[in-house]
């Protein structure tokens, strides 16, 4: 089984973001074929502000890790998502 790990970076809408709240709403917006690995942990930015940080994990075949961008994007308290990095696994 191969797929593809995405290491992803979510910046909160602003620095009073329930990060608790965005992190339960992420885990419950993973489309299906594509699974969180690990923690989702807080990384500090600036003046308060942290991001969330987590790497998916996308079986091939699945559409790539576009749908997974797609549903963290609809999430109103995520400003914005960026991969980070990817590896073939």
């Amino acid at each position: 089984m191969s797929g593809v790990a995405a290491e992803i970076k979510i910046m909160p809408a602003d620095a009073e973001t329930d990060l608790n709240a965005l992190k339960e709403k992420l885990k419950a917006a993973v489309p299906a074929g594509a699974r969180i690995n690990g923690e989702i942990t807080e990384k500090p930015i600036a003046f308060g502000l942290k991001a969330l940080m987590l790497t998916v994990i996308v079986e091939d075949g699945e559409g790539g890790i576009e749908p997974v961008e797609d549903a963290f994007n609809a999430i109103p308290e995520a400003e914005s998502v960026s991969i980070i990095n990817l590896d073939r696994l």
